[in-house]
């Protein structure tokens, strides 16, 4: 693993240095600073700004808020605010959502993470809330959107006497809006599409993201309500609504099944119980809820917005005494509330009807990271009542303390403005304290596991700076080793193989209990962990309840019920390998290296007989259909033609290209399994289906095509031999080439830092 670096001091030196210590990052930290983080230079893309001068703008901007919200504050108060701000965030206790550690202190108007827009039922109103989601995605936010109140396909449509194309093909116009705009020069625009359970199009959208092609800017989720469940318990059939007018009944059992089957072979939709999610609305008198932001943490009300940010709740372990810093704890709970309420008093706003909204609701979301590191550390295994229990302390401690704290700024700054529509008796400056957020990318700054997520892996390749890779160990578990006399870096080595303990004889059962991976712990003590956290949540959380590539669809539809009939308030299932995937960048090799391991043959191509004989294969790919002949000489590949598009176009070109050159390769003599390799895996801008398999694009096709029908067959392994269970992972990253992985609801990529939704 790197040593840590001190930051290098600014060009410009910042006047304040004195007061606020540099901060020490590993070369991982830097570099996900530098791609994501720090001001750059507009012509150069080099960054201005040192890592320190970062954190102390963020500071300064965000102490400004205590200046705004009590203007009798002092010069030294408000010193002391801006070094206490400084000290959460260098001695990485709290980080701040993402677009407040780019914006504050800039030009950028938009701090906040996640909003949620309504959608109305006329073409005005929905093109007005494509504007607005363009403004948010533009600022750096993800939006959420309920799709329930546009009537179903064939609808009569009075003021063009038409009939209207259903709520799905809405979905396709916001998500080829979002596709337009790169949100900040940094993240690209995520959205959460909901329908509930009782509209009549439901079938319809829970299938819509069969084609992984379409809808690639959203995550979906179906709103399920309690007389959908009722129902399904009864195995009765249940009403289907549009505004409230019924439309026909629909089979509980019949739905449930689809979305079981979607979930268990796609990863999607999820579930959010939308019944549930409204029993815990603080704000009843001001609305109904019917959205979540993209990762399903946050329920809003309509033009809702939350800014959010986390405490790295491994950093109060005690090791002397093997215990947490409750006290410490405590006042950084203090310190982080009164950070994030001065988040809305600083910050701006893309949409004027969002900005009313924050001030009037005063949302705030202080959730955790690092719960599964403070787990290693305390040894105690997650996949444990005691690591259930120790969630519910946790949370309790933490939700109770950020509530009292919220209340005593409602003392010196008043309760929010909506408090007489809440279920609060007594003074409160926020409706909301409490979410358990994505920590992608600030997870990795503050080098410690994500929400409350089990570890992916313990060891495995990470992607630093000038693309330099090492092999990373989790550092609680190489200390572990290192007291116990065993780490060696071959054993790192062979750890990095399958990422974990599990079947490693040179490990110690103790430890083989305690270091457990997500892949390892059973779908029932994922749903009780979210259930013990969610009991003290105000809004919601962000977790992937994870299965084994050979779970059963039973598995899954049991999961959902457990969720159900405990606290959670929705829930993200991920099957191992239901995506395409690509071997995670285990062991010392990375993916280019695997790339390259093929070597060419050199040989004089051999002439080709005047008559052959061949096939022709059809083929899906995201660039439209493509047919694949393939000629053989004595059986075996000699040449291939891909056929693909108009004569001229770019995607005909390519497919010559691609045939052209394995048919050279094939009548050099090298190995149709080494060109195989060198196919299967590319990843186009459109992934789809075919035949239940996933093309990614032309290439990979064509490589699917030679291996199926002229591959060598692949022997199952014996059930005795270890299953490398980390080989499969979500889709290719699109920064590094590397393993994206389904966690805290969003594919992640561990090796370089890249996350689709933080």
């Amino acid at each position: 693993m790197p040593q840590k670096k001190k930051t290098k001091k600014a060009a410009a030196k910042n006047t304040d240095y004195k007061r606020f210590p540099d901060i020490e990052f590993t070369e991982n930290s830097l570099v996900i600073l530098n791609k994501r983080y720090l001001i750059k230079d507009l012509d150069t893309k080099e960054p201005i700004e040192e890592p320190r001068d970062l954190f102390i703008r963020v500071a300064k901007a965000i102490a400004a808020g205590s200046k705004k919200a009590c203007p009798k504050m002092s010069a030294t108060e408000l010193k002391k605010t801006e070094e206490k701000f400084y000290k959460l965030m260098a001695r990485k206790d709290f980080f701040p959502n993402s677009p407040t550690l780019m914006n504050a202190g800039r030009e950028l108007p938009n701090l906040s993470a996640c909003f949620v827009l309504p959608i109305e039922d006329s073409m005005n109103d929905i093109f007005t809330t494509v504007r607005d989601a363009a403004l948010i995605h533009k600022s750096g936010g993800g939006t959420g959107f309920d799709f329930s109140n546009l009537r179903p396909t064939g609808s009569n449509v009075q003021t063009t006497a038409g009939t209207a194309s259903g709520p799905i093909s809405f979905m396709s116009v916001f998500n080829a809006a979002t596709e337009t705009i790169k949100q900040g020069g940094v993240r690209r625009g995520a959205n959460m599409g909901i329908l509930r359970v009782d509209h009549p199009e439901i079938m319809s959208f829970i299938s819509c993201k069969e084609d992984t092609s379409k809808l690639t800017n959203f995550n979906i989720s179906v709103a399920i309500t309690d007389d959908f469940m009722k129902a399904y318990k009864e195995g009765t059939d249940y009403t289907l609504y549009h505004k409230e007018k019924p439309l026909g009944k629909k089979n509980a059992q019949e739905v449930m099944d689809a979305i079981v089957h979607h979930a268990w072979s796609t990863g999607e939709p999820g579930i959010v119980f939308i019944d549930k999610v409204n029993k815990g609305n603080t704000i009843p008198g001001v609305g109904k809820i019917a959205a979540t932001n993209p990762c399903g943490e946050q329920p809003l009300l309509p033009y809702g917005s939350c800014n959010l940010g986390s405490i790295n709740v491994s950093n109060f372990f005690v090791k002397k005494d093997n215990s947490i810093d409750w006290d410490r704890l405590k006042g950084v709970v203090e310190d982080s509330v009164l950070f994030l309420d001065n988040v809305i008093e600083v910050g701006k706003y893309p949409i004027e009807k969002i900005y009313d909204i924050a001030k009037a609701n005063r949302n705030i979301g202080l959730g955790v990271m690092g719960f599964a590191d403070l787990l290693f550390k305390l040894e105690i295994p997650y996949n444990s009542d005691q690591g259930v229990t120790l969630g519910k302390k946790l949370m309790a401690f933490i939700h109770g303390n950020a509530t009292e704290a919220s209340q005593k700024l409602a003392e010196t700054r008043g309760s929010f403005p909506n408090i007489d529509k809440s279920i609060y008796k007594n003074p409160m400056r926020n409706s909301n304290v409490t979410t358990v957020a994505p920590t992608g990318t600030i997870g990795m700054l503050a080098e410690t596991s994500g929400g409350i997520e089990p570890n992916f892996a313990l060891v495995y390749v990470k992607q630093v700076m000038d693309d330099n890779k090492f092999l990373y160990v989790n550092p609680i578990l190489k200390e572990a080793l290192v007291d116990r006399g065993i780490y060696t870096d071959e054993l790192m080595e062979k750890i990095s193989e399958v990422g974990r303990l599990e079947n490693i004889d040179e490990i110690p059962q103790e430890l083989k209990d305690i270091f457990v991976t997500s892949q390892e712990i059973s779908p029932y003590y994922h749903v009780a962990m979210q259930s013990g956290f969610q009991e003290y949540v105000d809004s919601s959380i962000s977790k992937t309840v994870n299965f084994d590539n050979s779970a059963t669809k039973d598995d899954i539809r049991d999961a959902y019920l457990q969720a159900y009939e405990s606290a959670c308030k929705g829930i993200t299932v991920y099957r191992d390998g239901c995506r395409p995937f690509q071997v995670l960048n285990t062991g010392t090799k990375t993916n280019e290296d695997r790339k390259a391991e093929a070597e060419e043959a050199g040989h004089v191509p051999m002439g080709r007989p005047d008559v052959m004989e061949g096939k022709t294969y059809k083929v899906n790919t995201g660039e439209g259909t493509m047919y694949v002949t393939v000629n053989t000489d004595e059986g075996k590949p000699f040449e291939v033609f891909a056929s693909i598009g108009k004569a001229g176009g770019n995607a005909a070109a390519m497919s010559e290209a691609i045939s052209r050159m394995v048919s050279l390769s094939l009548r050099a003599g090298v190995d149709i399994g080494v060109i195989e390799k060198q196919l299967i895996g590319i990843s186009g801008p459109a992934p789809v289906w075919h035949n239940g398999e996933q093309i990614l694009s032309m290439p990979d096709g064509i490589g699917k095509i030679l291996k199926r029908y002229y591959g060598e067959k692949v022997e199952t392994p014996k059930a005795d031999e270890p299953k490398n269970t980390i080989a499969k992972s979500g889709s290719i990253c699109p920064k590094c080439n590397g393993s994206l992985i389904m966690q805290e609801g969003c594919m992640t990529c561990h090796s370089c830092g890249y996350s689709k939704c933080s």
